[in-house]
């Protein structure tokens, strides 16, 4: 499995223009790179855990994982698409669907494991790791979260990959050392559900070719929720 990803991660990345540093990554400014905090509800994503519970059906209750197209199935209403949906978004979509089974369907929707929260940090970073975003956080918190740079960090090409518009992948490059010396804090920007963000080394030469080869070569290993993301999204 882990193969079949990599070639088609690869395949994906070529296909998508998600090439050399200096030559396709954009500037923090563009469309997709500098979006605040989102004040809004989440939105449910594959991977996460969800619990629906009918308060007067206690046998239908049942708690499903969102699966990689962002459907669950559901006892009566079968296959439901709930990626994108709020929670209180489904809970009325539900209510409407068992309608049509139940008289007067009262239910809630609980979204437990949020695999939709999740970034990954690698490359020059003390402790390599898939994160849960606790809330609103930037390249330099995620960083932190992550033991820190490593002196080998090459902190003035930083590296976001993100997915834009039509799920395509798209690169931002940042230079973090100015954020750090205060000369430019729009270089800092706030990450998005499933972005990773990837320090290259100081030492390396041809850095395009070095985030290229690290992006498929890590995102291999992580698995789960990263995976059926960058897999089933192109």
């Amino acid at each position: 499995m882990k193969n079949r990803f990599l070639i088609l991660l690869v395949i994906s990345l070529g296909l998508h223009g998600c090439g050399a540093y200096n030559k396709s990554a954009v500037k923090v400014g563009a469309p997709g790179t500098a979006a605040p905090p989102s004040p809004h509800a989440y939105r449910i994503a594959p991977g996460d855990k969800l619990s629906v519970k009918l308060f007067y059906n206690p046998d239908l209750n049942q708690e499903v994982t969102v699966q990689p197209d962002g459907t669950v199935s559901l006892l009566l209403v079968h296959e439901v698409k709930v990626a994108g949906l709020s929670s209180e978004e489904l809970r009325k979509r539900l209510s409407g669907d068992y309608t049509k089974y139940l008289q007067q369907p009262e239910l809630s929707v609980v979204v437990g494991d949020v695999a939709g929260s999740r970034i990954f940090v690698g490359g020059e970073v003390a402790k390599p790791a898939m994160e849960l975003l606790p809330g609103p956080t930037t390249v330099l918190q995620a960083v932190a979260m992550a033991g820190g740079f490593l002196p080998t960090a090459r902190t003035n090409e930083v590296i976001v990959l993100r997915h834009g518009a039509n799920n395509k992948p798209f690169q931002i490059g940042l230079n973090i050392e100015k954020a750090m010396k205060g000369v430019d804090l729009s270089q800092d920007i706030y990450l998005e559900p499933y972005d990773m963000v990837i320090v290259p080394r100081s030492n390396i030469a041809n850095v395009d070719l070095w985030v290229d080869q690290y992006i498929a070569r890590t995102i291999g290993a992580l698995g789960g929720e990263f995976s059926f993301y960058y897999l089933f999204t192109h």
